[in-house]
Formats: structure tokens, sequence, C-alpha cells
């Protein structure tokens, strides 16, 4: 039995595919660049918007870019998205059922997230009952994002509890190296961005196919 749980927010809590598509063409036509398919979005998001702004970027602008442009793409992107950081987010179904059970057994469960901290506890306090999660963090100054294992630790240690303890559950690479090098079992959720095939190669423990096939897990029943 895994004593608590940590969630990826973007493609593992919410499906937010929609909501960040939507806001980065947004910031793209007021550069005056072509936009991107939603569907793209999968593999352009997960490791911050630092990351995102620049693979964005390599998308319409393949001949290259400044740090300037990224810059500036990116001053537009998080003005428009610290706007309204809830828009077109969905919820991906038995996630709020997973989490009613886990708080019944007082198991509990925190969220990681490589997006900035304020739009991260805007999002959660919108779309989850208060007292959901035990602590949630974004991206922080003096924290190194994901995959750095440094957020997750930081969990365990408000947890009180050992690494090995704790279940690391997210949709992407980025999560399944976070977990790794934090010592935590991972699980892959197939209903996130990405597929199983990169889920597996970066050593997930587990590939779940929705959220309430973690229970299971997670109690060992």
């Amino acid at each position: 039995m895994y004593k608590a749980c940590i969630f990826d927010l973007d493609g593992t809590l919410l499906n937010t595919l929609f909501s960040i598509a939507e806001f980065s063409n947004e910031a793209l036509k007021a550069c005056h660049y072509m936009t991107i398919p939603p569907e793209d979005f999968r593999k352009i998001v997960g490791n911050g918007t630092v990351v995102q702004i620049e693979r964005m970027l390599n998308h319409v602008k393949p001949e290259g870019h400044t740090k300037g442009e990224a810059t500036h793409l990116r001053h537009i992107y998080e003005f428009l998205y610290a706007s309204d950081p809830c828009r077109k987010i969905a919820d991906y179904p038995g996630i709020k059922e997973l989490l009613k059970e886990l708080n019944a057994r007082c198991i509990p469960a925190a969220v990681l997230s490589n997006k900035p901290d304020p739009w991260v506890q805007k999002i959660i306090a919108n779309c989850f009952p208060a007292q959901t999660f035990t602590v949630c963090c974004g991206q922080q100054d003096g924290i190194p994002r994901k995959p750095a294992p440094d957020g997750a630790l930081k969990i365990a240690e408000v947890f009180h509890l050992a690494p090995q303890e704790i279940l690391y559950i997210g949709d992407t690479n980025t999560d399944m190296q976070t977990g790794a090098a934090a010592g935590m079992d991972t699980a892959g959720a197939l209903w996130g961005f990405r597929d199983a095939k990169e889920l597996s190669q970066n050593h997930a423990v587990y590939l779940v196919k929705a959220p309430l096939d973690l229970l299971p897990i997670i109690t060992q029943t």
C-alpha cells in the first residue's frame, strides 16, 4: 500500500490541452505567427512555460528565432493565460471519484506541476473542493522544475514519508523521470497527453487506462 500520492496537473488531473492551445494560439497570432493545431500541443507541453514557448517557435519558425522573440512571445502568453487560467479546462472522468476515495481512506494527495505556481493554485481552487490536496506546488523560483526531483522530495517532507511510500502519477516522460529520480514508484496515466510507449520507455512501474484503476494499485487490494 502506498501512503500518499503525487499527481501531475496537465493531462493527469485535468484536461488542459485545449486551454493551453487556445492561449498559445492567441499569443502566436498577436505576434503575427501561424497557429498550431491543438492536438500538436500534446508534444509541446510538459516541461514548463519557457520550454513550451521554445517548442512553439520551433514549430512555427523552423528557420530559427532569437532570444528576444521567445521572451516577447512568452510575456504575451503569460499575460493572456494569467487572465483566465481555468478557461476551457475539462474534467477527466473518474478523477474526482478517485480523489474522494483517497480522502475517505485518509490517503493524502498532492499536486506537482511545471505550470507557474499562481496558475496552479487558482486552477486547483476552482476545479476541486477545498482540502482535496494536502499541498499543491507549481513552478517557483529556487526550485528546479521537473524532471528534477526537488519538488517531489519537498512534498515527501511535508507528508513526513519516505519517497518509496509515495506513488507519483503523471502522463509524460517528464513525470516518469521525476518520480524515478525522487525514488518513487510511478504510474503512467494513459488518459493524458502521451502514449504508452513513451511512458514505458521512461520506466513507468504501472500503466493505467482510467483514474479509478489506480485505487487497487494505491491500496494494494
